[in-house]
């Protein structure tokens, strides 16, 4: 990317079935400490959204940083007319939504590639390296520039001695030929994802590598995304109920283990919108949370029961397993299962409106 110019704002916009928002807020994070920016709020990533974002910016925004949100065909098509960025980011293409393009990943892919198709032709796509499914993207004809983040394979902006630290992930990146080392305060191999999508637009953008450091370090987290609640007794909590889907519900299983110490409960509720991947998906991530280091899996809703399904297929001990329909009695039987020292993730799509439970334990679990 070359230095910005105010003939050529930098429009970034980021799309992909997860990390979007952390993403656009850590971009945000760093772009800001030098420049007054546009950012689109929260997680206001409808079209109608992006026509509002568009009538709001000014002269005096050296830069923009939206997000692209996409249940359907013609969605991103629709955010590019009303705002054609220059910088694309799809951070992976996922099962999020994978209902509407009759349970297809290729059906994704397909509609997160308007984003390749109408944005500026000349323009910079940053993909994920690591993300097989990317490969299904459209890329043959985009004449722009193509840049690659990741962890395992061969990227142009790749983190290596990644681990958890203090709360958040520490990791180092070469810039210019040059080690430097990075930090993060949310948690998850998967965030450090997000936070090299920043680092790459930031550096091509003419950022300091001690601005990106001092960015990233104090990007805001949003609220029910991996958040650590530590209560009485050494009970911790991670909040990840804003949103499901089997790549997310993975991710977040890899938090739980790696960061629990004694008792370990998963608390998954349904994931939606997977369509006639619905039963698939969710005995998916049973079998996943069967291979982790997970003591105790308890389930919320209809479609999660093939959660247990799964994971009992998988062999996880059944009498470790318990599927619920009402939250009253999952919450009754959280309590009694809680000991010191016991981690309990929540994690479930948004409208099972699954914080409230994280507000119960807050009030209970640690008396």
């Amino acid at each position: 990317m070359e230095q910005t110019t105010m003939r050529q704002r930098p429009v970034i916009a980021v799309t992909g079935s997860a990390g979007k928002t952390t993403t656009k807020e850590m971009i945000a994070s760093i772009l800001k400490r030098r420049w007054k920016i546009f950012k689109s709020p929260r997680n206001h990533n409808a079209p109608s959204a992006t026509r509002r974002h568009a009538r709001m910016l000014r002269s005096f925004h050296r830069a923009v940083v939206v997000e692209y949100g996409m249940q359907f065909y013609g969605n991103i098509k629709r955010h590019c007319q009303y705002l054609q960025p220059n910088i694309g980011v799809i951070t992976n293409v996922g099962r999020a939504h994978v209902g509407n393009f009759g349970g297809r990943i290729a059906g994704v892919a397909k509609a997160k590639s308007e984003l390749i198709h109408f944005m500026k032709p000349s323009g910079t796509l940053l993909l994920n390296a690591d993300d097989p499914s990317s490969d299904l993207l459209h890329t043959k004809r985009f004449k722009g520039k193509i840049i690659t983040v990741g962890i395992r394979n061969k990227a142009d902006f790749k983190a290596t001695h990644v681990y958890y630290k203090n709360g958040g992930m520490s990791f180092k990146v070469e810039l210019d030929g040059v080690e430097h080392s990075f930090y993060i305060p949310i948690l998850g191999e998967h965030n450090i994802y997000n936070a090299l999508f920043a680092i790459a637009i930031a550096h091509g953008l003419g950022f300091t590598q001690q601005q990106i450091q001092g960015g990233l370090k104090s990007f805001i987290r949003s609220k029910s995304r991996l958040i650590v609640h530590r209560l009485g007794r050494n009970v911790k909590v991670i909040d990840d109920a804003y949103s499901s889907n089997p790549d997310a519900s993975k991710a977040a299983i890899n938090v739980l283990s790696t960061i629990g110490a004694n008792s370990k409960i998963a608390v998954l509720g349904s994931m939606l919108e997977l369509g006639k991947h619905t039963s698939k998906g969710h005995q998916e991530v049973g079998r996943y949370a069967a291979a982790k280091n997970v003591s105790h899996l308890y389930t919320l809703g209809g479609a999660a029961k093939q959660i247990a399904v799964g994971a009992r297929g998988a062999g996880f001990p059944a009498n470790r397993i318990k599927s619920f329909a009402s939250k009253h009695q999952l919450q009754k039987a959280l309590l009694r299962k809680l000991e010191p020292g016991t981690t309990i993730l929540i994690k479930g799509s948004n409208r099972l409106r699954m914080s409230t439970m994280v507000k119960y334990l807050k009030r209970n679990a640690g008396k």
